[in-house]
């Protein structure tokens, strides 16, 4: 696969951003790593990395402070949207969504974006039930240990 355009596509607020300054460090038929600075700066988000996991439909992303010191991992369900015409991948945000914080504390969150979306028929019932499947497979790879793979494709501050 050669490096698409990105874009991301929230469900809540409805929204399509063309992700123009992310940088596709590396990209296959299972993974695009790409690096990033906040679209939206917070009050401690400033940069991070991010890890699409193709065929799993999830992201893993590092998120840093200014320093470039961990503040936590940002795991989005998603799905993927891949158009060969124009090389574009459209990546949804499917709203569940999981932070694993530098301590190992792991929290789940935005699961009642899910239902808001569902009784609003902004998702199908399809898409509810694969966001749900897709946050049990990565909850059963973190709660088993197997999160370190994931983020080791991201751990190493990349290269200049």
């Amino acid at each position: 696969m050669t490096k698409p355009i990105l874009y991301r596509r929230r469900i809540i607020p409805e929204e399509c951003v063309l992700l123009k300054d992310d940088i596709i460090l590396s990209c296959d038929e299972e993974h695009i790593i790409t690096s990033w600075k906040a679209l939206h700066p917070k009050k401690d988000l400033h940069h991070g990395s991010s890890c699409y996991f193709l065929k799993e439909g999830f992201k893993i992303s590092r998120f840093c402070l200014e320093n470039g010191s961990l503040l936590y991992w940002y795991c989005d369900i998603v799905d993927f949207d891949y158009h060969t015409s124009d090389n574009t991948l459209i990546v949804t945000d499917l709203l569940a969504d999981v932070i694993i914080y530098p301590d190992g504390f792991v929290k789940v969150v935005d699961l009642d974006e899910l239902v808001t979306a569902l009784e609003s028929r902004s998702i199908s019932l399809d898409t509810l039930k694969s966001s749900l499947l897709r946050l049990d497979k990565l909850l059963q790879i973190i709660y088993s240990g197997g999160f370190d793979t994931l983020k080791s494709f991201i751990d190493q501050p990349a290269s200049s």
